[in-house]
């Protein structure tokens, strides 16, 4: 028989020690023996390796498995290894933790999981990039650092495997249910059950020594019962704990009176009897509570999520929730904004208790209620950031105040702590399919909350699965305008990564959708950028072609600004291309459709680039006398940074043309524009940019 881990810590979807971008969100854990599977654990990292044996230095970090069933406490002892680990300084770069295991059972994408890494280790990961990508980024921003990671509930090795550091300085540490076959060296530490004296140890810390000083045996008799799985003994204690007029033989009788199921392996049966006990004893409102929390995204839950799947009041479910903690059948941070987790253990047996209880068509009303609470806090998140007049102010005015925040850093700071449980909404939303609308609303507001509170540089990776997630919907209900927008902002952002080729079939492909929608907005969007990555490519006769079709587009449609727009990308790709006569013509109808707008910038700009069109065809002093004409018009719009780069591409000209006097009058004027000596590379830079 062994000690026991008694596993009480608070959300553990996600977080990071050392090295991580923020402190993890999880309060420390109640530790309880394990002192022998402490011991021998720490003996296998001494201990020599295959390589080591064989004479070959270790290729990669040494892996430690510790295997056994949900509830078992294997999560408390690897978390209790890795803080003794990090004591002393052995892993001076940080101890990084993930789950790969969803809530419901279902294995964690490698490609989030390699997401979720890069983000503690604040590495930017490119948005869209693939799982393979990711993986090899994962392992090459551990080569240099002397790390512990924590892998949280394995599947199997194929998960562990791709993440695993080609540097023996890193320490793997991985939960599961069984072995992790197909990675070498691994030898599992198997926990068993709870020995007698551990046991009542658990017990005495919940429920006082008292009652177990009265009848010793009955507890020991109740530890037998439960299988010794701290889970068990832990529910168990929660309910004698808010009974004190109970004793341990009453609960022994009830526990013992639960029927098992016949079908369900003899080793889970103590916990599912022990929550069926917990669960049976709770009052009505709060028993359907609890059930319902198996819809919770991502296992985590807030007061507002529990009080929009009950129904009830922020203040009643907060402390239902509460009292949850107390009976051990979930687990919080207890931070200012607290977080609610139903243990992994118990994610399934509270799941089966809903599906037994609770009708399909209650439990499809309380998904909507969760994602309408959810859409309209993500509204009020992002307009407490507009100005206090404007028209989203007013309409969060008129929201209850428990919805309302009370200022842009109180919604910044939610969202932070909410985001893993909002994009875990968003995809079961749309993975569910019945609730199509209510999904498409929770991804736009969710995409402009973090557009406006973290950017959307900042935020492109998520912005990229979020509106990977529109295209699924609108793939599904056949909406071509949604699939045409989901399109064009997935073609972007893989445009900004480099993936001009994937951006370029996607632009194709929301011009198709766009043409399908008679969405002229779309179609026109779709073949300018179409354009824009045929030029990127170096293929200027097909970026031509494109821009010219979104150009008599943009004609028919007396859209005058973009024809103008238009006409200037014509001239860029055609100077590309040599076709010096071609890029003029376009440049200077680009300056007319700005003169006609009475843009004079733009129409000065478009006149500069002229100017470099005629010297690149050995025409200088036609140059020179379009760019002085671009000057006039700089001058009088009053845009003194273009004048000055105007200036300046005059002095470049002029010395081309044997004339370093009047060069010099003119880099003069230049730095006298910006009043300040020795700025002109300030300006020459500028100038590049016209």
């Amino acid at each position: 028989m062994t000690d026991q881990a008694v596993d009480t810590n608070g959300p553990a979807g996600v977080a990071g020690t050392a090295g991580a971008k923020e402190p993890p969100d999880v309060t420390p854990p109640h530790f309880f023996g394990r002192e022998r599977e402490l011991k021998a654990l720490e003996e296998d990292i001494e201990g020599a390796g295959l390589d080591t044996l064989a004479g070959r230095k270790a290729a990669r970090a040494r892996v430690l498995l510790i295997a056994g069933r949900p509830g078992s406490g294997r999560t408390a002892l690897a978390s209790e290894l890795a803080r003794r680990l990090a004591e002393p300084g052995d892993h001076p770069d940080g101890v990084f933790r993930v789950a790969l295991t969803e809530p419901g059972g279902e294995r964690v994408p490698a490609e989030r999981t390699a997401r979720t890494l890069l983000e503690l280790l604040s590495v930017a990961a490119p948005p869209g990039a693939g799982e393979d990508e990711l993986s090899e980024m994962v392992r090459e921003a551990f080569s240099a650092r002397r790390a512990l990671i924590l892998l949280d509930d394995a599947v199997d090795a194929e998960q562990v495997d791709p993440l695993l550091p080609d540097n023996p300085d890193c320490l793997v540490v991985a939960t599961s249910t069984g072995p992790l076959t197909g990675i070498p060296g691994v030898r599992p530490c198997t926990l068993g059950g709870l020995d007698p004296g551990s046991a009542v140890h658990l017990l005495a810390s919940t429920i006082g020594q008292v009652r177990i000083t009265v009848d010793p045996r009955t507890a020991e008799a109740l530890a037998e019962e439960c299988g010794g799985q701290p889970a068990a003994l832990t529910l168990v204690a929660g309910w004698l704990a808010a009974r004190p007029g109970a004793s341990v033989a009453d609960v022994l009788k009830q526990l013992r009176d639960q029927p098992d199921d016949p079908e369900q392996p003899s080793g889970d049966r103590p916990l599912a009897r022990a929550f069926r006990l917990v669960h049976d004893s709770l009052p009505p409102a709060a028993a359907g509570i609890l059930r319902l929390l198996a819809l919770a995204p991502a296992g985590l839950a807030d007061a507002h999520t529990a009080s929009a799947l009950a129904g009830c009041s922020v203040t009643v479910a907060r402390t239902t929730l509460d009292d949850f903690v107390r009976f051990g059948l979930l687990r919080t941070n207890g931070a200012e904004l607290p977080q609610y987790e139903v243990p992994g253990c118990l994610a399934p047996l509270v799941r089966s208790a809903l599906e037994e209880r609770e009708r399909p068509a209650e439990i499809q009303l309380a998904r909507a209620r969760m994602l309408e609470r959810t859409v309209r806090r993500l509204q009020a998140c992002r307009a407490v950031t507009d100005p206090e007049d404007s028209p989203a102010r007013l309409r969060l005015a008129g929201l209850p105040r428990s919805l309302r925040f009370p200022h842009p850093e109180a919604a910044a700071e939610w969202l932070r702590i909410r985001e893993p449980a909002l994009l875990a909404a968003a995809r079961a939303a749309v993975r569910d399919g019945d609730l199509d609308t209510l999904a498409r609303r929770l991804v736009a507001a969710l995409v402009r909350a973090l557009a406006v509170h973290r950017g959307t540089e900042e935020a492109a990776p998520v912005l990229y699965g979020l509106h990977s997630l529109v295209l699924d919907v609108a793939e599904r209900r056949d909406l071509p305008r949604e699939k045409a927008a989901a399109l064009l902002n997935l073609a972007d952002l893989d445009a900004r990564t480099g993936r001009t080729r994937e951006a370029l079939a996607r632009y194709r492909a929301a011009l198709d959708a766009g043409r399908a929608a008679k969405d002229l907005y779309a179609t026109g969007r779709a073949m300018e950028s179409a354009g824009g990555a045929y030029a990127e490519l170096g293929d200027y006769n097909r970026a031509s072609d494109w821009y010219g079709r979104a150009l008599a587009q943009r004609l028919t449609q007396g859209e005058r600004a973009d024809a103008a727009r238009l006409y200037g990308r014509l001239g860029a790709v055609h100077t590309y291309a040599g076709r010096y006569g071609e890029a003029l013509r376009d440049w200077r109808a680009a300056a007319a459709g700005h003169r006609r707008l009475g843009d004079r910038s733009a129409q000065a700009r478009a006149l500069s680039e002229a100017a470099r069109v005629q010297e690149y065809a050995g025409r200088p002093q036609e140059s020179l006398h379009t760019c002085r004409e671009a000057v006039d018009l700089a001058r009088g719009a009053g845009d003194v940074r273009l004048q000055a780069a105007l200036e300046l591409r005059l002095a470049d000209t002029l010395d081309r043309l044997g004339d370093p006097a009047a060069a010099r009058l003119h880099r003069a004027t230049a730095d006298r524009l910006l009043g300040e000596e020795g700025s002109a590379y300030e300006i020459r830079s500028a100038s590049s940019e016209t």
